[in-house]
C-alpha cells in the first residue's frame, strides 16, 4: 500500500496594471483559463494590456482557482475578495 500523497498542485498569479502580470500555475482548469484568456489579443507589455470583459471574467475565474495573489505594486498577497476587487475597480477614482 502507498501512503505517500502527492504535494498539493499550487496556483499563484501576479496582477499589476490591472490585469494578469505572471503566473505559476499548476493544475489543468488553471492552465485552460490561462489559455483562454491568451485566445484573445494581449500585449507584451502588460502596462499597455486593455483586457476585453471576457478576458477580465477570465481573470476572476481564474483567481478563483488560484491559491495564492499577489499584488506587485503592494508587494503582498491578498485575498481573492482583494484580487476581484482590484480587477474590477483598477483605474476607479475612489
Amino acid at each position: 500500500m502507498n501512503t505517500t500523497t502527492e504535494p498539493k498542485k499550487r496556483n499563484e498569479i501576479t496582477l499589476k496594471w490591472g490585469t494578469l502580470k505572471g503566473w505559476n500555475l499548476k493544475t489543468d482548469d488553471a492552465k485552460q483559463l490561462l489559455q483562454a484568456y491568451h485566445d484573445e489579443p494581449v500585449s507584451f507589455i502588460v502596462m499597455m494590456q486593455r483586457d476585453t470583459e471576457n478576458q477580465k471574467e477570465i481573470i476572476l475565474r481564474l483567481i478563483d482557482v488560484c491559491d495564492e495573489i499577489h499584488l506587485e505594486w503592494e508587494g503582498r498577497s491578498v485575498s481573492r475578495e482583494e484580487a476581484k476587487d482590484y480587477i474590477l475597480n483598477y483605474g476607479e477614482s475612489k
